[in-house]
Parts: C-alpha cells; sequence; structure tokens
C-alpha cells in the first residue's frame, strides 16, 4: 500500500533522472580518472562532454524539483530550456570526438 501511494506522487521526470544518473556518474568518474591518468586533448574533451551531460542531468533534476523556476525548466524559448539544449549538444558531440581523437593519438605499446 505504501508503495503504491509512493508510485502515485512520483514525478516521472525525476525518476528518469534518477535512473540516469548512475550512467552519467559512471562516464564522468572515468573520465577523471583517465584524464588523471593521461592528460591530453581527447582526455579532456570526454571530461568536457561528461561534464556537460551533468549538466543536462542538472537540469532535469531541478525541473522535476521546481528550483531555480525563473530558469523555467522545461518551457519552450526559456533559458533553462536552452541551457539544457546546449548541455545536450555539447555532451553528444564532445564526448565521442575525445574517445576518437584520444584513440587515435594513444601510444601503441
Amino acid at each position: 500500500m505504501i508503495a503504491v501511494a509512493m508510485s502515485e506522487t512520483m514525478n516521472p521526470t525525476l525518476l528518469k533522472a534518477l535512473l540516469a544518473s548512475l550512467p552519467v556518474f559512471l562516464l564522468l568518474s572515468g573520465s577523471i580518472v583517465l584524464f588523471s591518468r593521461r592528460s591530453s586533448l581527447g582526455t579532456f574533451s570526454q571530461l568536457l562532454g561528461a561534464t556537460c551531460l551533468l549538466l543536462v542531468l542538472l537540469a532535469h533534476v531541478f525541473e522535476a524539483t521546481h528550483l531555480f523556476p525563473s530558469m523555467r525548466w522545461g518551457e519552450e524559448h526559456s533559458l533553462g530550456h536552452y541551457l539544457d539544449l546546449a548541455s545536450a549538444i555539447l555532451a553528444l558531440v564532445l564526448f565521442p570526438a575525445g574517445y576518437l581523437l584520444d584513440a587515435l593519438t594513444r601510444p601503441r605499446s
């Protein structure tokens, strides 16, 4: 009965953000470790892309919890919408580009 009451009040946006948090934090922590071991343009790009992905995650958490309402999260043509969109685009460009650049420039052993 308690589980039913909790599921009825759970915000779907918050649930999606919480489910996405594990892969985002894994990518971010892996990028931090990789950058600390081998500082290069490729690993820095991966780290920056993973950080942008974290911004996307935070934007959805802020939208679901109604934090910073002046950003008008989730509304079209708002600052929150454009911050979320720009972060998602940067994450989708920087992380794979950094991975590819790192794979192509890594010295072979």
